[in-house]
């Protein structure tokens, strides 16, 4: 059953970036997207909070800036992607979070002589050139390299958030200061903007932002919560299939033979990282 829950997640973060991909291309601006990507989760846990009468009050304050400066960074550089470069192309790249992950413990966490953990990141780095060898239009780079610091930053916001977990810290409040945070970067991109009003289309993609993200934040919270951390971690990569169907019925996006196999080698790379994470964890 928990398997089932990690599917109805990464379907559903895969319908999220279809989402913002869509807004985007209805004149929706990215602060407004973020924005609606963050306010159902804070009136959620707010009402829920109040309803369980517990309080909002945070364990570790400044494990919470940090988490949210790398998860923020990650959201606004992860819808940069979606919004310009093909679906499955940046979804890819915003999953290379356990490679860097891998990366840092090579360089930083005590794993210099971690052969595994070397392939991985080895086998990782070649995916990624698969993906963005010179196909990618003259224009795409910058969006390219959008997708791999959302990879980066969102490694960052897993360790803090890992960080935060052993100080005792709840997972619902980790996520409501984080969505908080969302809405205020969102707003202020909004006030300094000029306002860009999106098509009825546009409007009816930036609900479905919030509605979506909002239901696979909880099915993936759900499924690493109570199944097992492997095969909840394998699972999430199912993102990519649905995200490659979308984003051919959508768009008529095709990858080619060779960004097949630089996809194949990341989502590898990312599962024995896992693994090996999950079997000698720190």
């Amino acid at each position: 059953m928990q398997a089932l829950w990690m599917l109805v997640a990464t379907f559903m973060f895969s319908l999220m970036g279809t989402c913002v991909k869509l807004a985007s291309d209805m004149n929706a601006s990215l602060g407004l997207i973020v924005l609606m990507r963050g306010i159902p989760s804070v009136v959620m846990l707010l009402i829920w909070a109040r309803m369980a009468n517990l309080s909002i009050r945070p364990v570790a304050w400044k494990g919470h800036i940090w988490r949210n400066v790398a998860g923020v960074t990650s959201m606004w550089m992860g819808f940069v992607a979606l919004s310009l470069l093909p679906l499955a192309t940046a979804v890819t790249l915003n999953y290379t979070s356990p490679l860097f992950i891998a990366g840092w413990m090579l360089g930083w966490g005590g794993a210099r002589g971690d052969r595994i953990r070397l392939i991985a990141v080895v086998m990782g780095f070649l995916g990624v050139l698969a993906v963005l060898r010179p196909t990618l239009g003259d224009d795409q780079w910058l969006p390219a390299l959008a997708g791999l610091a959302a990879g980066a930053s969102g490694a960052a916001a897993q360790l803090q958030v890992r960080s935060l977990s052993h100080r005792g810290e709840a997972t619902w409040r980790i996520v409501l200061y984080f969505s908080m945070a969302v809405c205020l970067t969102g707003a202020l991109a909004l006030a300094l903007t000029e306002w860009h009003n999106p098509t009825p289309g546009g409007w009816a993609a930036l609900i479905a932002v919030g509605t979506t993200g909002l239901l696979g934040q909880l099915a993936m919270t759900r499924a690493f919560g109570h199944g097992a951390p492997l095969l909840s971690a394998a699972l999430q990569y199912s993102i990519i299939i649905f995200a490659s169907i979308l984003g051919f019925l959508l768009w008529g996006d095709t990858p080619d033979r060779i960004a097949v196999i630089g996809m194949a080698c990341i989502v590898g790379a990312g599962l024995l990282s896992v693994w090996r994470t999950l079997r000698a964890p720190g």
